[in-house]
C-alpha cells in the first residue's frame, strides 16, 4: 500500500485505526430523504427567541402578518382592463369578461399587484396568460402552459415610474427548476437588488403564490414578485424605551403601511438580536388553525449573498412551498426575511411538523455558504446532498485544494539532488513546485471528483459528524422529529473500513488522493464550529501533524482553517503562546486570485515561521493569519467573519440555540488563547476585533489584539514612541562604537522618508550626515549632507520629501519627484523619468551607512545585488542595518557579507515592535477591566502617569534586548573568526533560542518557585509589578503564559550573557544564580 506524499506516513497509519462507531437505523423514506443522513447530527441554526431548537418557544395568532392591500377601485380597474382587451381584437369578445374575471377574482393574486400595475400592463398579462393556455390546449399538454413576464424599471425612468421590478411566471409549488420560467428569477433578484442593498439605497420585496389555479382545467399557479426602492425616514434612528433601535424610525414607508402590530413586534425582537450579535437570527411561528409555518430570518445587511434564492432550494428539499415571502430592509443596516411555508400536498415528504425544524436549523448553515455547488435540489437522484452534507463537501473541496498531494516522489528526489544554498538551484526548484501545484490538482478536478462520488462523500460526512456533533447521546430524544430518521441504514464505517472503501471505489488514483484528503481532514480536526447554532463562517482547529515535512520542515503547534462564503483563511502558530499579524491578501483580478489560492497556505506558513525567528526573546512565539477574499468581496466584512469564527473556538458557548458547546477531541483543560496584530490591510481593524471579543464575553479581550488605538483602547503605538526605531538604533550605536566612528561624520542613505513611521523616527533619533532619502514621492540627494533642521521639520509633520525646500539644497544637491520628466541634475545628467530614478536610486548612491526604513520587498536580490559594487570592486556601503522587513533577500545579504559589508538583518534589528507588542499583551492580561480603563485608556485625551511610566519601561526593554542581541552576534562573529556571516548567526541564534525556550517551557525547572519569582520580577516591567505586586500578577496571568514569560527570559538572557557556545556547566551556574 503506497503512502501519498500529501500527508505524513503517521497520518496514513492513523487512518487505519479501527474505532467503534454508533450503529443507527433508518425507516423507509423517499430516496431524496433517505440520502439525508445527517439529521441527528443536525444542529446548524436554531429558531426561537433565544435560539431554542426543536420546540416552538411561542405561538402567536399570526394568520395575517401583513395587512391586505385595500383597493376600493379594483372593480373600476377590472372594467378598464376588459375594455382594453375588447378593443385589441386578439381575444374573442365573448371570452374577455370570463378571462378578466378569472384573473381578478379566482386566480388569487394579491391586491399589491393590481395597485402596482397600470390597466394596460394588466391587459397584456391577461392576454399572455390566455395565449399560454391556448398553446397548451393545442399541444394537448398542460405542461406547455408557460407564463414568463418581466418588467424592470430603472432608476430615473423617463416615464417617471418608480424604480423597481415585477416578475410573474407559472410555478409548481415546492419545485426548483433549472430552466424555463422562474429558473433564474430569485437569483436575479438577489444579484440586482437584495445583495446590493445598503442603508443608502435598499430594496424591499413582496412575492406571492396565487391561491387559485390558472384555469378550471389546469392546476398550475402563478408566482408574482414585486421589488421596490425603499423610502426611509429622513431623521436618524431613534431608541425605544429598552434602549434599542425603534423599528418604526428605520422602516420603509410601504412596510409601515402594510405591517400589522404583530409583525412589527416580531421584527422588533429580531432586529434587537441582529444588532446585538453576529450571524443570523432565526425565528419560527405556528400559524393558528393551520399547518402553515412562518419563518423569520434577520441579519446584518450585506452579511451574506445569494441567500434569498438559496432558501427556496432549502425548503423545497423538505417538500415545502411558500405561499408568500417578504424581504424588508431597514435604515440601520438590518435585513429581515419572512416566509410562510406549507407542505406540498400529496407527497411522501415528512410532515411539516417535523421538517420545519430542519429548515430552521439548516437556514443558519445556508447563511454561511448560500452558493454551494454541492447543494442541488433539482436532481432527485442519489447524488443529491443535504445542506450539512453539501457544506462538508464544500469545506473538503477547499481543504483538498491546499493540502492534496501535489509534489510527489519526483519532486523529493529532485530536491535532494539540488543544493539548497545555491540560489539558482532554489529558483528552479520553486518554479517546479509552483507548476506541480498548478497542474496536479485543479479546483475543477477536485470538484468533479467530489460530485462523482456522492456515496463516499456521505460516508465521509458521517465519519466527521460522529466525532464532532455535540452531545450525540441525546439523539434518541429527537426521534419524533425528522432528525434521527435521516440516518442511512448502513452502519457508519470505522476509519480503516472507510479508507479501504475509498481505495476500492475511487474511480482512479487521482480521485483516491482527493477523497483520502477528506479523511485526513476528518482525522485532524480537533474542534470546529460546524454544529454551532449560529455562525458567520466555518472554523476548524486542526492538528498540523498531516503536513508533509518535505514542504513544511518545522511542524507548527497549531493551525486554524476558516471558510466563508466570500473568503478563506488560515492561522498558523509555532507555539501555544504566540502572536502575529493578520494579513488580508487582495487580488487584482480572477487570475491573480487563482494564483493567490495556490500560494495562500505556503505564504501563511512562511510568514509565521519568519515571525517565530524574530520573536526569539519574548514570551510569544511566531504566528500569522491570512485572509483571502474573493474578487470584489468586502474585505472588512471578511475580516469580521474570520475573527468571529475563530472566537467561536476560543470561548465556550453558553447561550443555548446561539452559541452552544463544541466537541474538543484534545480534551484540553486550559483555555486556548490567540494574540492578533496588524498587518497588510488590517491596521485599522484591530480596535474592532478587541471590542468584538469583549462583546463576545472573552476575558482576554484587552490582549486579543495589539496595534489598538492609544486613547480609546490603551494601545501602545510603535510609531509615536519609536519602538522599532529604538531597536534599529542600538545596532547603529553598536556598529559606530565597534568601528570607532563619530556619528556626525558618518554619511547615511535611507529609504523610507519623513512621512513614514520608521523613516521619521530614524531622522529624529539620528545625528549623522544624511546624504540621500527615497520615499514614495521621489528622491532627495545632497552629497554635502541634507539640511537636518529641514528634515526634522518634515519628520515631525510626517510629510514626504516632496515638501523639502529646494533652496536648502547644496550646489550638487537635487530633488526629483516621481511625476517629473526630463529633469537636469547639477552634473548635467538628464533624468527621463522620476519614477524610474526612484525605483533604482539605491543602486546609484554611495555612503558609509545604509538604513532601509521602507521600500519594496526583495528590492535587492541575487539578480541585482552586484549593482551595489562599484567598478573597483568596492561596496557602495560599508555598513547595512536593516530597518524595513525583507528589503534584501537572504542570498543578497550573504553575497554582500562576502564582499566585506557589515550587515545586520531585519530579524535582529527591527524587533523593537514585537517587543513592544508583547508587553502591550502583558498589560491586557494583567489588568482587570476597571483597572485597564483607569490606567491604560486616556482621560480627556491625556495618558495616565501609569501609562507614561509603562511606556518608558517598554522603551528600556526594547533597548536592552536589542543591545544584548547585538553584543551576542558580535561576540559569536569574533568567536567564529569571521567565518560565519552575521546573517547566518542571526538565523542560528533565533533557532537556538526558540529550541531552548521550547525545552524550558515544559521542564520541571519552572517548578522552582524562587527562581520563577526572580525571573518574572525581571521580565515584567517594574511599573506593572509595583502597581499590582508580583504575587497578584502570578495569580492573574494564565499558567501557559507565565511559563512562556519565564522560559523566554531564561533562554534569552542565558544565551546573550554566556554566548552561543555556552556549555551545560555554564547553564548550571546561570540558573543556580536565579534560584538565590
Amino acid at each position: 500500500m503506497s503512502t501519498p506524499t500529501g500527508i505524513t506516513p503517521q497520518a496514513s497509519e492513523d487512518l487505519l485505526r479501527d474505532e467503534p462507531k454508533l450503529t443507527l437505523q433508518n425507516p423507509p423514506l423517499p430516496q431524496q430523504l433517505t440520502n439525508l443522513m445527517n439529521g441527528a447530527l443536525n444542529a446548524a441554526g436554531l429558531g426561537g427567541k433565544n435560539g431554542s431548537s426543536d420546540q416552538v418557544n411561542r405561538i402567536r395568532k399570526d394568520t395575517i402578518g401583513y395587512k391586505s392591500s385595500p383597493f376600493p377601485l379594483k372593480a373600476n380597474q377590472q372594467a378598464d382592463v376588459a375594455g382594453i382587451l375588447s378593443g385589441t381584437g386578439f381575444l374573442p369578445v365573448e371570452l374577455v369578461a370570463g378571462e378578466v374575471d378569472w384573473f381578478y377574482n379566482h386566480l388569487g393574486i394579491d391586491n399589491a399587484y393590481f395597485l402596482a400595475e397600470t390597466p394596460e400592463a394588466i391587459a397584456d398579462h391577461v392576454l399572455a396568460l390566455y395565449s399560454a393556455k391556448l398553446l397548451a390546449y393545442t399541444k394537448h399538454d398542460p405542461e406547455m402552459l408557460v407564463i414568463d413576464l418581466e418588467k424592470i424599471t430603472p432608476e430615473g425612468d423617463k416615464a417617471g415610474a418608480k424604480e423597481g421590478a415585477v416578475w410573474i411566471h407559472s410555478s409548481k409549488p415546492g419545485v426548483t427548476v433549472d430552466k424555463g420560467p422562474g429558473a433564474s428569477t430569485e437569483k436575479r433578484i438577489d444579484a440586482l437588488y437584495i445583495d446590493k442593498s445598503s442603508p443608502a439605497k435598499a430594496y424591499r420585496l413582496e412575492t406571492y403564490r396565487s391561491t387559485g389555479a390558472i384555469s378550471s382545467t389546469i392546476s398550475q399557479q402563478l408566482r408574482c414578485y414585486f421589488v421596490q426602492r425603499c423610502v426611509f425616514p429622513t431623521e436618524g434612528p431613534k431608541k425605544n424605551e429598552k434602549g434599542n433601535t425603534d423599528i418604526r424610525s428605520v422602516s420603509d414607508a410601504s412596510f409601515l403601511e402594510k405591517a400589522t402590530e404583530n409583525t412589527l413586534d416580531i421584527y422588533q425582537e429580531v432586529m434587537d438580536e441582529v444588532e446585538r450579535r453576529e450571524g443570523p437570527v432565526i425565528e419560527m411561528y405556528e400559524v393558528e388553525d393551520s399547518r402553515e409555518r412562518r419563518v423569520v430570518i434577520g441579519y446584518k445587511m450585506g452579511g451574506t449573498k445569494k441567500f434569498f434564492s438559496a432558501l427556496s432550494d432549502l425548503y423545497h428539499f423538505y417538500g415545502l412551498y411558500s405561499a408568500r415571502k417578504y424581504v424588508e430592509q431597514f435604515a440601520n443596516g438590518v435585513t429581515i426575511i419572512s416566509m410562510y411555508l406549507n407542505p406540498v400536498p400529496n407527497t411522501r415528504a415528512p410532515p411539516i411538523e417535523h421538517s420545519i425544524h430542519q429548515v430552521v436549523r439548516e437556514a443558519s448553515l445556508l447563511f454561511v455558504l448560500p452558493d454551494n455547488p454541492f447543494f442541488n435540489v433539482i436532481d432527485d437522484s442519489d447524488s443529491t446532498h443535504a445542506v450539512q452534507e453539501a457544506t462538508y463537501a464544500y469545506v473538503g473541496w477547499i481543504f483538498a485544494q491546499h493540502f492534496c498531494n501535489r509534489l510527489g516522489s519526483a519532486y523529493i528526489a529532485l530536491k535532494d539532488a539540488l543544493d539548497e544554498s545555491n540560489s539558482s538551484h532554489m529558483e528552479v526548484l520553486n518554479k517546479i513546485k509552483t507548476r506541480f501545484r498548478e497542474e496536479t490538482f485543479t479546483r475543477e478536478s477536485i470538484k468533479d471528483v467530489i460530485l462523482n462520488h456522492p456515496e463516499l462523500v456521505r460516508m465521509l460526512y458521517i465519519n466527521f459528524a460522529m466525532v464532532h456533533y455535540p452531545a450525540a447521546d441525546e439523539a434518541s430524544h429527537l426521534t419524533p422529529t425528522l432528525s434521527f430518521q435521516r440516518l442511512k441504514t448502513e452502519q457508519p464505517l470505522s476509519d480503516q473500513e472507510l479508507y479501504q472503501k475509498i481505495r476500492k471505489e475511487a474511480s482512479n488514483q487521482h480521485a483516491f488522493q482527493i477523497l483520502e484528503a477528506l479523511l485526513v481532514f476528518n482525522k485532524h480536526v480537533i474542534k470546529c464550529n460546524f454544529y454551532q447554532p449560529t455562525k458567520v463562517a466555518l472554523s476548524f482547529r486542526l492538528n498540523p501533524a498531516f503536513l508533509p515535512e518535505v514542504e513544511y520542515p518545522k511542524q507548527p503547534f497549531g493551525m486554524f482553517f476558516v471558510v466563508g462564503s466570500d473568503f478563506r483563511g488560515f492561522h498558523v502558530r509555532f507555539r501555544d503562546v504566540a502572536r502575529g499579524g493578520i494579513r488580508i491578501i487582495r487580488s487584482r483580478g480572477n487570475e491573480n486570485y487563482n494564483s493567490n489560492v495556490r500560494t495562500l497556505f505556503d505564504e501563511n506558513y512562511g510568514l509565521a515561521a519568519t515571525q517565530n525567528l524574530k520573536n526569539k526573546d519574548i514570551p510569544e512565539g511566531g504566528a500569522k493569519g491570512t485572509i483571502l477574499p474573493i474578487v470584489g468581496a468586502d474585505i472588512k466584512q471578511a475580516f469580521h467573519k474570520y475573527v468571529d469564527a475563530i472566537i467561536d473556538l476560543l470561548i465556550p458557548g453558553q447561550s443555548p440555540g446561539i452559541k452552544g458547546p463544541i466537541v474538543d477531541v484534545s480534551n484540553r483543560q486550559d483555555p486556548e488563547i490567540l494574540f492578533f496584530g496588524p498587518d497588510e490591510n488590517t491596521a485599522d481593524l484591530m480596535d474592532w476585533a478587541a471590542l468584538h471579543a469583549k462583546k463576545r464575553g472573552a476575558p482576554w479581550w484587552k490582549s486579543f489584539t495589539t496595534g489598538k488605538s492609544a486613547e480609546s483602547l490603551g494601545g501602545i503605538p510603535h510609531d509615536i514612541y519609536g519602538m522599532t526605531s529604538l531597536s534599529v538604533r542600538q545596532y547603529i550605536y553598536g556598529v559606530l562604537k565597534a568601528h570607532g566612528l563619530n556619528e556626525k561624520e558618518v554619511t547615511k542613505f535611507q529609504t523610507g522618508g519623513p512621512d513614514g513611521d520608521l523613516g521619521s523616527n530614524e531622522i529624529l533619533l539620528s545625528k549623522d550626515k544624511t546624504i540621500a532619502i527615497i520615499d514614495g514621492s521621489g528622491v532627495l540627494y545632497d552629497p554635502a549632507g541634507l539640511d537636518r533642521p529641514e528634515l526634522i521639520r518634515l519628520a515631525k509633520a510626517r510629510s514626504p520629501i516632496s515638501g523639502f525646500d529646494p533652496k536648502k539644497l547644496g550646489p550638487e544637491g537635487y530633488r526629483v519627484l516621481v511625476d517629473e520628466k526630463d529633469v537636469r541634475l547639477p552634473s548635467g545628467e538628464i533624468i527621463p523619468d522620476g519614477t524610474d530614478l526612484r525605483n533604482n536610486f539605491h543602486f546609484r548612491v554611495k555612503a558609509d551607512l545604509f538604513v532601509p526604513c521602507g521600500g519594496r520587498p526583495e528590492a535587492v536580490n541575487v539578480s541585482n545585488v552586484a549593482n551595489l559594487i562599484d567598478g573597483d570592486g568596492k561596496p557602495h556601503f560599508k555598513y547595512v542595518i536593516e530597518g524595513a522587513n525583507l528589503f534584501f533577500t537572504q542570498q543578497a545579504r550573504l553575497w554582500l557579507e562576502k564582499k566585506g559589508v557589515v550587515l545586520f538583518k531585519d530579524a535582529s534589528t527591527n524587533k523593537g515592535g514585537v517587543t513592544s507588542s508583547s508587553l502591550e499583551v502583558l498589560a491586557g492580561l494583567s489588568l482587570k477591566d476597571g483597572e485597564y480603563g483607569d490606567l491604560m485608556i486616556f482621560k480627556d485625551g491625556k495618558p495616565s502617569p501609569f501609562y507614561q511610566s509603562y511606556v518608558k519601561d517598554i522603551q528600556q526593554k526594547v533597548c536592552e534586548n536589542a543591545a544584548a542581541e547585538y553584543s551576542c552576534i558580535a561576540k559569536e562573529w569574533q568567536r567564529q573568526k569571521g567565518t560565519m556571516p552575521r546573517t547566518r548567526i542571526t538565523d542560528q541564534l533565533s533557532s537556538t533560542l526558540n529550541d531552548l525556550q521550547n525545552e524550558l517551557e515544559v521542564s520541571d525547572l519552572y517548578d522552582n518557585l524562587q527562581s520563577r519569582k526572580n525571573v518574572l520580577a525581571h521580565a515584567i516591567p517594574k511599573t506593572l509589578v509595583d502597581k499590582l505586586g508580583l504575587d497578584e500578577l502570578m495569580q492573574r496571568l494564565p499558567e501557559q503564559y507565565q511559563r512562556a514569560v519565564w522560559s523566554a527570559w531564561v533562554s534569552s538572557n542565558y544565551i546573550y550573557e554566556c554566548g552561543m557556545g555556552a556549555s551545560n556547566v555554564d547553564f548550571f551556574h546561570f540558573f543556580s544564580r536565579l534560584a538565590q
